[in-house]
């Protein structure tokens, strides 16, 4: 037998053993981008900028990180972005639910299955502010004086999460709310605390200076119990302090947002496999958790089977709401 039917043979008889050498991991070799989907300030960018932050202290890559922001268009800016690099492991986008929801509502140039699925590192919940000074001490009193006047509600982007809620208090309160989008929650909290907006919807993280600074305040929390306490936000209030939106007369349970990791589309199996990683031993520092803890978010982590498994049940319950409202795309 030849030295060459030897090889193959031996070769063959060690895949057959699982003993075959594994290929190196993937290792990133030039530096990576990581693009917010949404303005400076928001929640968006501030999961980036954490996440950011936590790998460069820990040093999980030898490569140096930037963050860029492209919410232009609600967000479809960077998702489009990321489509148009496809195959480019170095472009890392960071988003929410409105990489599936958009596609659903808005003739937008990409669909999420253009890009690749890495993680939803977190949910965040949603709150119902008002002014500090707004006269409603509870959902209950805000909902009786929308009923009564023309009250403007204002959220990150149109027809995304926070127009979606804002759909479903009209729909269960009954009453007309004007919905004013702007780029980011970041930028939100600004207006409504110059008094342009009568309420918005913003996640802890977007309203936590403003409402530390009492420029405005959370009426109710749309969860099924109170967040956890958490240290305290005012000298006397923290997140365990704010009732919940049903505790107050507005019937809505719970209404959270996932925030979602992706590569662009045919990038090699073991590269987003890289991420998968990196975002996990993200997950594993105390930093994280003290991010988890001062904006109040849900820690989870849901990747592959489990990750598209929510995205389909996702779509549904969108489907639904953007029926009522027109908006699903023919």
């Amino acid at each position: 037998m030849g030295r060459t039917s030897t090889f193959l043979l031996s070769a063959a008889a060690a895949v057959l053993a699982g003993t075959m050498p594994a290929l190196s991991a993937w290792q990133p070799q030039k530096p990576i981008e990581f693009v917010a989907t949404a303005g400076p300030g928001g929640g968006t960018d501030n999961l980036a900028r954490a996440v950011q932050n936590i790998i460069t202290k820990h040093k999980l890559t030898e490569q140096p990180i930037v963050v860029v922001n492209k919410g232009g268009g609600s967000g479809a800016e960077g998702y489009v972005y990321g489509k148009a690099s496809a195959g480019d492991p170095y472009k890392v986008i960071f988003g929410t639910s409105n990489a599936w929801q958009q596609p659903l509502v808005s003739k937008v140039a990409f669909n999420y299955t253009d890009l690749t699925p890495i993680a939803a590192m977190a949910q965040d919940e949603f709150l119902l502010w008002v002014k500090q000074d707004a006269p409603y001490k509870t959902a209950g009193d805000y909902l009786k004086a929308a009923a009564a006047g023309e009250f403007k509600m204002g959220g990150a982007q149109s027809k995304d999460t926070d127009e979606v809620l804002t759909r479903m208090i009209e729909k269960v309160g009954k009453v007309k709310l004007t919905y004013i989008p702007f780029k980011s929650g970041a930028e939100t909290a600004v207006q409504l605390a110059g008094g342009h907006l009568d309420s918005h919807v913003n996640n802890p993280s977007e309203s936590l200076g403003q409402w530390r600074g009492g420029t405005q305040r959370p009426l109710c929390v749309f969860s099924p119990k109170r967040l956890p306490q958490g240290p305290k936000v005012t000298a006397t209030e923290g997140w365990g302090d704010v009732p919940t939106c049903v505790e107050q007369g507005l019937d809505i349970k719970q209404y959270e947002q996932p925030r979602t990791v992706w590569l662009p589309g045919k990038v090699a199996p073991e590269q987003a496999a890289f991420y998968v990683d990196l975002m996990k031993k993200v997950q594993a520092t105390p930093e994280w958790n003290d991010y988890i803890e001062k904006t109040s978010q849900v820690d989870t982590f849901l990747t592959g089977a489990e990750f598209e498994k929510f995205i389909k049940e996702d779509l549904e319950r969108i489907k639904q709401v953007a029926g009522e409202q027109g908006w699903l795309v023919k």
